[in-house]
This record gives C-alpha cells, structure tokens and sequence, in this order.
C-alpha cells in the first residue's frame, strides 16, 4: 500500500469523491435531464430502481474479491480500476443515447455503470479492511465519508451550471474526467498479501450468528433510517413553513453537504479518541438534538445553522458505523461481511424514505421529525447488545 498517510487517506478520499460525484447527478439531476427527454416519472422511478440493484447485491462482488485474486494482480485494486474504467466510458456513451427513444439503452447504461461503481465501492472497502490499522479506522472512514460528501458538494453546485451554458454531453464528459482522478495514485498502491488468517473461508460467515453483529446490523437499519428520514424530508419542510425557493433548497443542500463533510472528519478523529461505545453514544445524542431543533426551527435564517448542524450529525454517525463495522469484520471475508452490513443500512434507508412520507402526509411535518428524533434512543439497548462486554464480542470460527 502507499505508504505516506498523506497520500494514503487523498486516495481513499478521491475513491469516494468519484462515487459521491456520480451520485449527485442521480439524486438531483436525472429526473431533470430525463424529463427534458420526455420520460415520464413513472419510468424514471422504475429506472431508478432497476438502476440501483447493484448496490443491494453487492455482497457477491465482495465475495468475488474476497476469493479471486484477479490474474495475479490482486483481490482489490484490479477489480477498482475496472469500477472506475467501466463507470467512466458510461459517462462518455450516455451523451450519445437519446433515453426519449431509447429508454432502455439509457437503462442499461445506468444500471452497467452502477455495477462498475458497486465494484469500486466495495473493493474500496475491502482495501481499506485489508490495510488500515485499528487505531486509524475511525479517520480513514471520516475521509471516505467526508470525500463522498465533498464530491456531492461541489457537483450539485457545478453540475447544473455547465449543462446550462454548455450542454449535457459537456456536464457527462466532465463527470468521466472526476471519475478518472483517482487512478495516478491508484497504479502507485500495491496490494498487502493475504496471510493466513485473512484467507477467504466460508466458515467465517458464521460469525454473523453473534449477537454483536446483529446489534451492529440493527444500529446500521435504526441511524439509516433515522437521518435518511429525515433528510428526505428537510427541504419540502422548510419550502412548507417558510415558502423558501429552490435556488435556496439547492443552496441549503450544499450547507448540509458540508456539514456532512465536518461531520465525517470530525467523527473519524473522535472515534479513535473516544472508543467505538462513547463514539456511538454521541452520534445517537447528536443526531437526536439536531432533528429536533429541525422540528421547532423558528426561522429561515436559523435554518442555515440547523441544516448544517444536522449535517453534520449525519456525517459523523455514519463515520462511527462504518468504523465500527470495519472493526468487527472479519478479515477472511472483509468486503463481504462489510458488503452486508452496509447493505442491511440500505434496507433501513429504504424503510426510513418510505415512512417519513407517510407520517408527513398523516401527521405533519413537526409531529414526524419529533418521532424520528425519539427513534434515536432506540440505539441504547443495541449499543449494549454490541458493548456489553469491554472486549470485542465476535469470535472467528
């Protein structure tokens, strides 16, 4: 692996900047541009989730790189470059697909890249298993948080604009280029070879039965649900009780975004300072106090403050569960059993989208972000489910 810190945590940052740059196009950029083409919505969501698949099964692409080490070059890096190749030259070929006419080449397109970028993810992941020690998972995930978050960022904020004074095949291309960044310093990593304790076994997935990991699993469900609910909700809440446009939800969402940024270097440090229990208990505390002050927002102008905060309250609980996970896998199958934690977060994201909107539509704004603020506290009896003990609960097999 590199081995300067500095050049070590940038490559693992720009990985995820790649990823939250691509992202950004999706979540505020898609419906607009497939709209301009005359798809309806009810495609684009079928489109959406057909697009999506990759992520919910991307615990096979960490078994693939937990078992093959692909033509002798490695269980990680070769399967990223592809990631990141195959990602890229979808970016380049979009432009040439009209998805008014043909709108299941453009699904496949999306759906192919999202498989690249589902490859990427989760080799990433599994190389930051490989070679991160314990004492430094809590930074190293605070800079692959904060990096995603940063290429949100900036891309929300450029994106748009270059398609409005250029065209969409420019804002593509410019994409592919973001996507290529991390390659330099990629070709200059070299791989730790597996010794015999990281050997894939199939026996490993055993430790799934522990009851720490299935706390892990449901404390991963519980804050995903909590602050994606949330965040769904933030700006149709905010233009509802105070009539605020969109060019300020937009610019409320990079406020937000940088908190995330905040939030994940801050709750990388802090995790390594304060140990996994107290780490996790003021994710919990922070996250509740930062939706509830969301809830009783008094003002337009204090909403600049609390959207930020909230963010960076996200951030930070997502930096403390994805270092806890890398703590607690297992080093034989690491992107696997990663792979399947974060996928059981996603279920919780999912449910989370689903049930904000409900309760919005039963009982309001306010009464929702209040209950989503009280979910919170369901964390306390997992974390003692997962730290009952002093040391480590799971056991290998």
């Amino acid at each position: 692996m590199i081995t300067s810190k500095p050049l070590r945590y940038l490559l693992f940052a720009l990985l995820y900047f790649s990823q939250g740059a691509v992202l950004s196009f999706f979540t505020a950029f898609n419906a607009i541009y497939l709209l301009s083409h005359n798809v309806s919505m009810t495609r684009i969501g079928l489109m959406g989730t057909i697009a999506l698949l990759p992520f919910i099964f991307k615990i096979f692409l960490g078994m693939l790189s937990d078992r093959v080490n692909l033509l002798g070059y490695g269980h990680r890096k070769p399967y990223i470059l592809i990631g990141l190749i195959v990602q890229a030259a979808c970016l380049v070929v979009v432009p040439q697909v009209n998805p008014g006419t043909h709108f299941e080449l453009y699904v496949g397109l999306a759906f192919l890249l999202q498989l690249g970028m589902a490859l990427y993810d989760t080799c990433t992941d599994g190389l930051a298993l490989d070679t991160t020690p314990p004492e430094e998972e809590g930074i190293i995930q605070g800079f692959m948080v904060g990096g995603r978050a940063l290429g949100v960022v900036l891309i929300a904020g450029i994106i748009g604009l270059v398609a409005d004074r250029f065209t969409w095949a420019v804002a593509f291309y410019t994409l592919a280029g973001l996507t290529l960044l991390p390659i330099p310093l990629l070709l200059k990593a070299r791989e730790l070879k597996n010794s015999e304790e990281r050997r894939f076994e199939w026996r490993a997935f055993k430790s799934f039965a522990q009851p720490a990991l299935i706390g892990l699993g449901l404390l991963g469900a519980l804050y995903s649900l909590v602050t994606n609910g949330t965040n769904e909700i933030i700006n149709p809440f905010l233009q509802s009780k105070f009539a605020i446009s969109t060019t300020q939800a937009g610019f409320l969402t990079a406020v937000w975004g940088l908190g995330v940024v905040l939030g994940g270097i801050t709750g990388g440090r802090l995790t390594d300072r304060l140990g996994h229990t107290r780490a996790t208990q003021t994710a919990m505390f922070l996250a509740l106090a930062s939706i509830l002050l969301l809830a009783i927002i008094p003002s337009p102008v204090l909403a600049w403050g609390v959207v930020a905060l909230f963010g960076l309250a996200y951030g930070f609980y997502e930096t403390v569960y994805f270092a806890i996970s890398m703590n607690y896998t297992d080093r034989r199958i690491a992107a696997s059993m990663f792979a399947l934690l974060m996928a059981v977060a996603n279920i919780g994201t999912g449910i989370g989208l689903a049930i904000s909107g409900v309760m919005v539509d039963t009982i309001g704004y306010p009464f929702t972000l209040i209950i989503l603020a009280g979910l919170n506290l369901l964390a306390m009896p997992l974390i003692l489910l997962i730290f009952g003990r002093s040391a480590k609960q799971v056991q290998e097999y």
